[in-house]
This record gives C-alpha cells, structure tokens and sequence, in this order.
C-alpha cells in the first residue's frame, strides 16, 4: 500500500525560494528546547516543530511584528526517537534547503541524521546562518569561521549568543498542522536506543548551557567554602553554579563553570550574581536571562545595573543567611 507523506504547503511566493531556511525545532511534551525562539528569529519565523504537544508548543515561541508573516507547521511524530524521525522528515525536507537546528541536546542528537539522511553537510555549532555564508564558533568560542555553504545542508545554532528581538516574533504567523507520515515502530525498524527511563536533569552537573536557573559567583566571594555554600543554595532552589574567570584561576570552581565569552555561553531564566563585578568578558556570555538578581557592595558596578534586583550588601553574609534560611531551618524542621 503506498504511503502519504506529508508535504510542507508551498510558500504563497509566484516562483520557489530557493534560499529559504527552515527552523526544525523538536518538542517533548509541548516543551520548546533551549534555542528555540532563536533559531525561529534566525529562520525569520519559518519553523517546522516536531515531537509531542507541538500545536501547544507554538504558543511559547517570541511574539512580535514580523514584516512578513512567517509559518510554523506542527508535526506530531510522538516520543523523541532521532532515528525514527530522521526517516520520517526527510521527504518532509526534501524542499527545504537549509535546516536549522537548536543546539539543544535532541538537536545535536536529531542532525546529523538528519544530514545522513538527506545526504547533506553538516555545520555544528553554527552562530549565524545564511544561504550565502555560515559561521561557525572554534576552539570553545574563541574562534568564528566563516564557510561558504553548499546549496543544501543542515546547520545547528549555538544557544545564547544569538538573542531574540522584539520584532523576531511569531505574533501573526500562520500555523499549519501536518498528518504524520507511516513508519515503522521505531527501535528495530530505525536502529534507535531502547528507552528505559527518562531521568530530569541535576542542577549539580547539567550543562551549563542547558540551565533554566544559574547561582553565579565572582571575586566578591573569598573563599572556596562560600562556593561549596553557593552550591547549597543552587540545589535548594534548582539552579546550577557558575562563576566568573577569576574564580576557575584559582581553581575555587571548574572551568566548564565559568560563564563568559572564555567559557560557557548561558541564557538562563533566573541568573543569580553573587560578588560578581560583570566585567564585558563576563556579561556577554550571559545571553538574555528573564530575570537578573545581583548581590554586591559596590551599588554602581555593572552587574547591579543589569539587574532587576540589586541588593547593595556583603555577597558572603547574604549567603550566609540564604543556607540558614534554605536548609539549616529546613533541615531542622523550623519555617519561619
């Protein structure tokens, strides 16, 4: 019997754009991955979301005022199966040109497949995508390439250095569902893994560059016992640690936990400072958090002027308080 696969509607153009980009964003339980919104503002609103829940997902992407309405098309193919879905898109694909990916874990773990598949490059870690050139970040961030592209290739957009503007949105975009197209059951037909548990991540050791809640310390911290007491903190409230150059120098804090343009690029929702200065190298690896807390005695530095909460007090006695509050009362059974 012949199978119906499903075929992206063709843009209300006259003649086919050939250079168009297409954000292909996988979704589990109607949640968007990290990078999300920002491959959507890199395609121009021209996004394919594929997974489970993915009409309520669209919900999430940035709204705004585009020029030209984009298009976001839902494809529900079910519990994320990278193999499996590679299958499936790639007569859903065929078309598009230029695919973009998050750099999310399912994406880096979805594209190249995708490129194996399709038969195309592959451009990981990719910063900027275009049909005339991509760049790439090298050597931790320390280095961008730029690479003139084929005519067809699949890219996967780093997290956090792009942003997301006002006018980026999806606010008047059309949304299109998609019928999913007939495949096999998965693990045998398409060699994918056996799923036995699904574990939620530890703030502990998550990548930094995945964290929805970051404790961050810098030199106004003196110790590397008020590191252990900011670690307290993160897992009481669900954040991960990180810290400034400074600290990973004097090796207080790993170096996979500096935040900057040296070290890891981070887009938290909450990102809490605790003696941090925010000097540039530091404030540019912090993408665009919702929300900003600075603690510090210096009421005028850089880091208190991004917050949204500037508490002009000694970062090490804040701590302080914050254990006792967080976990010695916990612990002993005292709420107030």
């Amino acid at each position: 019997m012949a199978q119906h696969l499903p075929t992206i509607p063709a843009p209300r153009r006259t003649a086919p754009n050939l250079t168009a980009v297409l954000a292909l964003i996988p979704v589990r339980d109607a949640t968007l991955p990290a990078g999300a919104a920002e491959a959507a503002a890199e395609c121009t609103g021209n996004v394919l979301l594929v997974g489970s829940g993915t009409r309520a997902a669209a919900a999430g992407l940035p709204h705004g005022h585009p020029a030209e309405p984009g298009t976001v098309r839902c494809l529900e193919l079910g519990e994320f199966q990278p193999a499996r879905w590679a299958a499936a898109l790639s007569a859903v694909l065929m078309r598009e040109p230029i695919v973009v990916v998050p750099g999310a874990p399912d994406g880096r773990d979805l594209a190249p497949r995708l490129a194996a598949t399709l038969d195309r490059a592959l451009f990981a870690g990719a910063v900027q995508v275009s049909a005339e050139r991509v760049v790439l970040a090298r050597g931790g961030g320390l280095a961008m390439h730029t690479v003139t592209p084929p005519a067809a290739f699949v890219a996967t957009l780093q997290i956090g250095v792009r942003g997301v503007d006002t006018a980026d949105g999806t606010d008047r975009a059309v949304v299109v569902e998609l019928d999913a197209p007939a495949t096999g059951t998965g693990t045998g037909d398409h060699l994918d893994a056996h799923v036995v548990e699904v574990i939620g991540p530890d703030p502990a050791t998550i990548d930094l560059a995945e964290a929805g809640r970051i404790v961050g310390g810098g030199a106004g911290l003196t110790s590397a016992e008020q590191f252990d007491r900011l670690a307290t903190v993160g897992t009481a409230i669900g954040a991960s640690v990180g810290a400034t150059r400074v600290i990973t120098d004097r090796g207080w804090v790993p170096h996979e936990r500096q935040i900057g343009t040296t070290g890891v690029v981070v887009d938290p929702h909450l990102y809490l400072a605790f003696g941090v200065s925010g000097a540039v190298q530091h404030t540019s690896g912090l993408g665009h958090p919702d929300h900003i807390i600075s603690v510090n005695t210096d009421a005028h530095c850089p880091m208190m002027q991004l917050a949204d909460l500037a508490v002009v007090a000694d970062a090490n006695e804040v701590l302080g308080h914050l254990v006792e509050l967080l976990v010695d009362r916990h612990e002993t059974g005292d709420d107030r």
